[in-house]
């Protein structure tokens, strides 16, 4: 029996048979959660007999699930042996998808990366054509793991929009009135399906294995080709009534005109994120100013050139038209902190990537706008794990979504 199998109901319908499994499920709960521990340390937190552990640990080995880490030194006596979770015992598989590419990562379950795959090709589309693609690029990933496909428990998938993870809807891609797209996936993947929203994915991320330390009231940023963030509260993830918190983009501010692209005048969006910003640097040359970016003939301007022609080039106009943006960006941010007084708020996104070329107006912004008291207690880092970040967050996702009926006992 894998640990995919131990997660779910016995099959034995017995009442002993029922005990026995709830018994062998305690005790790799209590191993995930202690890291290790000797027979009498698990007898003594399960409150069961040495023998009856002994032979329920015994099992778990034989079948994979646990490992003999080795005889421990003790004070006189036969040294203890000492056991811990079997890291090839049980896999996730977290999936992050962009318009132009996706990233695909497997964990195993101490949350070490047996394989990461960063911004594959990948053109996302919402035809039915672009879906089947999407699935057959990730079926083709893990055939050519060294990891076998009954080891993977469960895969999350982040896209960025509309995301209804409890039903399993996407609204923005890939869209169906009749079934949710878990199912549908799921079908394709022969894997259960994990729907989530790429912001909160990325909080998650940064929470779990990122620039988080015992934080646990959290605003992060997703400042990329669009805005949104992911919020966590009380060391959770905040989804809201229905399911669609975060969308920080799409609240209309300015009285410009501009049509976003969610179909509104005046979101955020229109004056602050990578399409927005696009947009002010053709004007921009339009009106004649100058800029060292060179683009081929054949390719589209995209906001991570303007991004690069900042960072790499120092150029004048794309560190104006950043600095300008983030500064705006600040102010906005301040109207959260006051409402929310977060521990952090981490910067992440492409424009992470501006390093103090984002932060610092940002900071500045934020000194200015926001409550004295509020400023005061809360901590402004840039995220750290860069395009990983949401890989990490969607494994990190479906992991706790997994082995939850092991710690809702």
């Amino acid at each position: 029996m894998n640990l995919k199998d131990l997660l779910g109901n016995s099959k034995d319908n017995t009442l002993s048979g029922q005990k026995w499994h709830m018994l062998r499920q305690s005790i790799v709960k209590h191993l995930l959660s202690a890291g290790n521990a000797t027979i009498a340390e698990i007898s003594s937190e399960l409150q069961s007999s040495v023998p009856t552990i002994t032979k329920a640990v015994n099992e778990l080995l034989v079948e994979g699930n646990v490992v003999d880490m080795g005889k421990i030194s003790n004070s006189g006596g036969r040294r203890p042996s000492l056991y811990s979770i079997n890291p090839t015992c049980a896999f996730f598989l977290g999936v992050e998808v962009s318009r132009t590419n996706m990233s695909i990562g497997l964990q195993n379950i101490k949350n070490e990366f047996i394989s990461i795959d960063l911004r594959i090709p990948f053109a996302l589309k919402n035809s039915q054509e672009s879906l089947l693609e999407f699935c057959n690029l990730i079926n083709n990933y893990i055939e050519e793991s060294s990891v076998e496909k009954e080891l993977i428990v469960g895969i999350c998938i982040n896209f960025s929009g509309r995301i209804n993870s409890m039903e399993g809807f996407s609204y923005n891609y890939f869209f169906s009135e009749n079934r949710p797209l878990t199912e549908i996936i799921s079908e394709q993947l022969n894997l259960p399906v994990h729907l989530e929203n790429d912001s909160r994915a990325m909080a998650f991320g940064e929470y779990c294995e990122g620039v988080v330390d015992d934080e646990q009231n959290i605003i992060f940023l997703n400042y990329s080709w669009g805005v949104a963030i992911g919020m966590i509260t009380d060391g959770k993830l905040y989804y809201g009534k229905s399911g669609y918190s975060g969308e920080f983009g799409h609240s209309t501010i300015f009285d410009n005109e501009i049509m976003c692209q969610c179909g509104k005048l005046g979101c955020l969006e229109t004056e602050i994120s990578g399409w927005s910003l696009v947009n002010q640097f053709k004007a921009a040359l339009e009106q004649g100013k100058q800029s060292k970016v060179v683009l081929s003939e054949n390719s589209d301007l995209q906001h991570l050139d303007i991004i690069a022609g900042a960072v790499n080039l120092e150029d004048g106009l794309c560190v104006e038209l950043v600095t300008k943006q983030s500064e705006k960006m600040g102010r906005y941010l301040s109207i959260l902190l006051n409402i929310f007084n977060p521990d952090l708020l981490v910067i992440g996104g492409d424009f992470s990537q501006l390093g103090e070329y984002a932060l610092l107006p940002i900071q500045s912004a934020l000194k200015k706008h926001s409550l004295g008291l509020v400023n005061r207690d809360m901590k402004l880092k840039k995220s750290t794990l860069g395009h990983r970040v949401g890989v990490i967050g969607a494994c990190c996702i479906v992991k706790e979504k997994m082995l939850s009926p092991l710690f809702k006992q």
